[in-house]
């Protein structure tokens, strides 16, 4: 027979600073008590509602882990072997979900695997496995899958798209691959990850996929997509969203020049093309960008004629006020993402497989968003500039 739990010698011990839960927890013994007599209520009632011959036949144990600690549990068996205890599974191993959520809490942190062992250990005085971890870390491709398949709104005033590129092994070796990150304004001003997407290398060809998909999951119209310098990429987005203007990168563009600009050059060189991004009209702007060319064209040729190839979408920002130009003349915004992705995964060097970084750049979304409950500042006014500009684009959703 089971000793009771003693309440007296609890009290004495939490008088004496032992501490309720963890390792050797004061409540351990108590919520192995009630849950072994809870199981023999299930086993009774179980019993009685069967016509078929049938008794008690003694128990089986397994380590049960709680938030308090762990313990081993007695399950009772019947000797037919149909008895399904409900409170405790057979297969269960975790008395609550509240160590779960500690674990993925941690590895949405970016926490190693390792660590994590150690805070359980410290926290709940249990030794989880590695293999535990991962299982309980799965849970989240399951609602990545959910999350990249839902539907999406029909009309994004901003997209911002970008790729970053990480480790990852295959074939007993480690080759590079891009995730491609979609982040849209929604028509609230509010930021949204539409999805991200896993690729050999980030090319033309693969955004014209992305963007399939995100027109099939109901996106009907972008009014700006705001992305990097890759060549063949605004094509892509015209094949699939031809309504759509491109909005180049300023700084991807100013770092891609500064490559081809000599050291003892730089300095001089950003002074003259500082006029050139921050004019106040693209007037003024192609005015500056002649004396750039009539100072540096000479030296540096192949810059000058990059500035010009890509000017029609690197100037599409001239055209709108303030407000809307600080947002779309820049891919920061998706980058700034990226700067969240590298802070959960700088200590990982590579990764094992596709899913182990998948699960771990969701529950790094899943953070960020958490902290996007308000839209960008003066979106009211720059939303209705927008429906000016795009005429007639946005009357369907505004009911205008």
């Amino acid at each position: 027979m089971p000793q009771s739990f003693n309440f007296e010698q609890a009290l004495k011990d939490l008088q004496s600073g032992k501490d309720l839960t963890g390792k050797d927890g004061i409540l351990t013994p108590l919520i192995k008590q009630l849950t072994e007599a809870a199981l023999k209520a299930e086993l009774t009632q179980h019993l009685e509602q069967t016509d078929e011959p049938n008794r008690r036949n003694g128990s089986t144990s397994k380590t049960i882990k709680t938030g308090t600690g762990s313990f081993i549990l007695d399950t009772p068996r019947d000797r037919a072997g149909s008895f399904e205890p409900q409170l405790i599974k057979k297969n269960q191993t975790h008395l609550t979900s509240e160590m779960d959520r500690k674990i993925l809490s941690l590895f949405s942190h970016g926490t190693s695997y390792r660590d994590i062992q150690h805070h359980i250990q410290d926290m709940y005085g249990v030794d989880v496995s590695i293999g535990t971890l991962s299982a309980v870390t799965d849970q989240l491709l399951g609602e990545l899958k959910e999350w990249r398949e839902r539907p999406l709104a029909s009309h994004y005033p901003i997209v911002w798209m970008d790729a970053i590129h990480y480790k990852i092994k295959e074939d007993g070796r480690y080759v590079s691959k891009a995730i491609y990150t979609l982040l849209g304004l929604n028509l609230r001003g509010e930021k949204e990850i539409l999805g991200i997407y896993l690729s050999d290398n980030e090319g033309a060809h693969h955004w014209l996929a992305v963007l399939t998909e995100l027109q099939n999951r109901g996106v009907e119209d972008i009014l700006i997509a705001c992305i990097d310098g890759l060549t063949g990429f605004p094509e892509a987005i015209a094949s699939i969203f031809p309504q759509t203007e491109v909005q180049l990168c300023i700084i991807h563009q100013i770092r891609n020049s500064l490559k081809y600009v000599a050291a003892k050059n730089q300095k001089a060189f950003m002074a003259d093309l500082k006029p050139v991004y921050r004019a106040s009209s693209k007037e003024a702007a192609e005015t500056a960008l002649d004396e750039l060319d009539e100072k540096w064209g000479d030296t540096y040729p192949i810059v000058i004629q990059s500035w010009r190839r890509k000017w029609t979408n690197l100037s599409a920002y001239f055209k709108y006020p303030e407000p809307i130009r600080r947002v779309i003349y820049t891919t920061n915004a998706v980058e700034a993402v990226h700067r969240q992705f590298r802070k959960l995964t700088k200590t990982k060097g590579a990764f094992p497989n596709e899913n182990s970084l998948l699960k771990l750049l969701y529950a790094g979304i899943l953070n960020a968003t958490a902290k996007w409950t308000m839209p960008i500042h003066h979106w009211s006014q720059a939303l209705s500039q927008l429906a000016i500009y795009f005429e007639g684009r946005l009357d369907k959703v505004l009911d205008i």
